[in-house]
């Protein structure tokens, strides 16, 4: 069988035994009249289910499945398509329904479409000459967000897919009920501290505790070798997996450059400040590590100064990091950056004049700056006394007249001087 054949076997096989959708993603993507949809993210986070889940809706909004033109390119099958031959794709389709071409929009989804050779050309061309919406997946190892808008030219809209958020995995187990109800509120945290154990990744929700671990263990293997190894053809692997690793167990800690760059030599590796540079935006680029700078208007002051390193899953962390530097407030921190990266990529930390720190200080869109700190509990009367004292300060420095605390089961609301702090817990907190 020849691979235009297959193609249309392919084709047809989707169009009449579409996999399920699994758990409705709550990524508020939106269309574009003439720009591919692109998703992108940390591998294996449910990029090729949120595809299914677009393709559902398609269906659901009276699209026939015939102008459904769907390919999932990692098959082994379309081997002959890895040099650039994507127009077979297009050829198997239109002779299936050569009544269709130039008279009914198509809608074609490529899932994994980094298999192939100069694929962004063919998109390109495919959304100028035919009647065709695409819609794109691709392992972040070559679909990274800075190269698309290069390599599209313009033609896409790429949106960030994480794992799952709280409130999706609240919808996974099922968990209903009326806001504000005891009922609510037991299922609801009982949840979250199943999410707390597991993490996000789709793939280990319903594992026994040994495989979620082996799992995370292999994501991580395979993003350091895959996505940054293998992908930027590095010449000292093991250095990476050693700062990896370094990183992975400072999880809510502040690094810098020349710190990280005198840990590899300390091991064994001889690596210049440039190449530790490097690592941290390929981590970040592969949706893996995420680095957060002070808040200064001063964009050099930001640059000089420590960053402080966070993990796309903090269940992650848990398996991958030693246990021994990694410590539950540094993970809460996580799991709360997490949810303030999938709305916005404004986050910084603050210092203020007298050097105390608010973890995050972030905003969404044009609104304005707010300030949240993260502590376990405010029980002990020192650490109240501290985390309000900074939060307080800033506060004042940035004349802003409200701020929240994240922990993991207080709930208040404090009048203080300079306005109002909101005491919540953690597993509200990712609900808002």
């Amino acid at each position: 069988m020849d691979v235009v054949d297959i193609l249309k076997e392919m084709i047809l096989d989707f169009q009449q035994h579409r996999p399920t959708a699994g758990v409705p993603r709550q990524l508020a993507y939106k269309t574009m009249r003439g720009k591919a949809l692109v998703c992108i993210g940390v591998r294996r986070c449910g990029k090729s289910t949120l595809l299914n889940q677009i393709v559902g809706t398609y269906l659901g909004q009276g699209v026939p499945a015939e102008n459904l033109l769907y390919v999932n390119l990692f098959d082994d099958r379309l081997q002959e398509l890895s040099q650039g031959k994507l127009d077979l794709v297009l050829e198997a389709y239109f002779s299936l329904y050569p009544e269709k071409k130039g008279v009914e929009e198509i809608l074609c989804f490529f899932d994994e479409i980094q298999e192939v050779c100069n694929w962004e050309p063919f998109v390109d061309r495919l959304m100028r000459t035919e009647k065709c919406q695409v819609f794109i997946t691709g392992s972040s190892a070559r679909m990274l967000s800075k190269e698309i808008a290069t390599q599209m030219r313009g033609r896409s809209l790429a949106w960030e897919l994480f794992p799952f958020s709280f409130a999706e995995w609240l919808a996974y187990k099922g968990v209903k009920g009326k806001p504000g109800t005891s009922r609510y509120r037991l299922l609801t945290k009982k949840a979250f501290e199943e999410y707390w154990e597991r993490g996000g990744f789709p793939e280990v929700r319903d594992a026994e505790p040994r495989l979620w671990v082996m799992t995370h263990q292999e994501y991580f293997k395979a993003i350091i070798l895959r996505d940054i190894v293998q992908r930027h053809d590095v010449g000292h692997p093991q250095a990476v997996m050693d700062l990896a690793h370094r990183l992975m167990n400072q999880i809510g800690s502040a690094y810098s450059v020349n710190s990280l760059t005198g840990y590899l030599k300390s091991v064994g590796h001889r690596t210049a400040k440039a190449f530790v540079r490097d690592c941290m935006q390929w981590f970040e680029d592969a949706f893996f590590l995420f680095s957060v700078k002070l808040f200064d208007a001063s964009v050099a002051r930001q640059n000089v100064n420590p960053r402080r390193i966070y993990c796309v899953d903090h269940a992650l962390v848990r398996s991958v990091g030693t246990g021994i530097l990694v410590n539950s407030g540094h993970l809460l921190e996580n799991v709360v950056f997490c949810h303030l990266r999938r709305r916005s990529e404004a986050i910084h930390y603050y210092r203020t004049g007298s050097g105390r720190e608010v973890d995050f200080i972030w905003r969404e869109g044009a609104r304005p700056w707010q300030l949240l700190q993260v502590c376990e509990s405010l029980v002990r009367p020192e650490t109240r006394n501290r985390e309000l004292a900074s939060l307080r300060e800033a506060m004042r420095e940035q004349g802003l007249n409200c701020g929240v605390i994240v922990t993991r089961e207080e709930r208040e609301t404090l009048t203080v001087e300079e306005g109002h702090v909101s005491v919540v817990p953690i597993w509200q907190f990712l609900l808002f």
